[in-house]
């Protein structure tokens, strides 16, 4: 296993790619503390990571609230006797959906970028000292697609997108002495409830049917597919593992060529 033994920290564990990212780790050999806003969804997940063997936490957090990080992070710190080798920082939001600038309320701008960003910045202000006590440590953040490119109607969520891949690589350039890796993961459109809601909002507001939304994402797509969140996981496990011990500071982008 690629992970033996190694104590990680999920945020955002409890649905979609942060539960596929949980599973795929401790499949891996990872014990994991999940966090999240939602308890109820991180149980269930842990207890799936304890059916394989591994040993798993739950901890309730809100990753835009520096006191809650920091208690969260004490307490992986507690229950992994000292150790933190690997944190993935899933947790994040979407914002408006084919939202002209112009129409987007202020503070939904401000919710976005805060949790998007905040919610990327705090988890590693608060793991970074443990990994560089123990000279080494992964990273992982999730980024998206719309970081890379422009994405017409999405100004909040592609802003924040851009920053965590800014926070990814000026922090892989601080910790990189440290022997410490810091990598984005970059989803496309990935298949789940929040695609789903996406084709959705954007059919009402153009008048189409939702099958119509989702067939222009394929058909933008090189593979013709849609991403799904294992797809998300296994990037994530490169990341995590050795098999990356000389990458920093970049991102891999998954989605299915969107970007391309």
């Amino acid at each position: 296993m690629k992970l033996e033994g190694r104590k990680a920290i999920v945020t955002g564990a409890a649905k979609g790619m942060g539960a596929a990212i949980t599973r795929t780790l401790a499949r891996e050999g990872a014990d994991i503390v999940l966090t999240a806003r939602d308890i109820a969804p991180l149980v269930e997940v842990a207890a799936e990571v304890r059916a394989m063997g591994r040993e798993s936490w739950v901890v309730g957090c809100d990753v835009t609230d520096g006191q809650e990080v920091r208690e969260m992070v004490a307490k992986a710190i507690e229950v992994f006797e000292g150790r933190i080798d690997i944190l993935v920082n899933v947790a994040g939001v979407t914002g408006p959906i084919e939202t002209p600038v112009q129409d987007i309320d202020v503070d939904d701008f401000d919710y976005v970028v805060t949790a998007n960003e905040r919610g990327t910045f705090l988890p590693i202000k608060y793991v970074v000292p443990t990994m560089i006590a123990q000279k080494e440590g992964k990273i992982v953040n999730i980024g998206g697609t719309s970081g890379l490119r422009g994405y017409a109607m999405r100004t909040a969520y592609s802003a924040s997108k851009w920053a965590v891949r800014g926070i990814t690589r000026t922090v892989a350039l601080e910790l990189g002495p440290h022997n410490i890796n810091v990598n984005a993961v970059c989803p496309g459109i990935v298949d789940g409830p929040r695609m789903q809601k996406l084709c959705e909002e954007k059919a009402r507001v153009r008048g189409w049917t939702t099958e119509e939304v989702y067939d222009e994402y394929v058909q933008d797509m090189a593979l013709k597919r849609v991403t799904v969140a294992q797809d998300i996981a296994n990037a994530v496990l490169f990341l995590a593992s050795e098999d990356s011990r000389q990458i920093t500071g970049q991102h891999i982008a998954v989605d299915g060529g969107w970007d391309v």
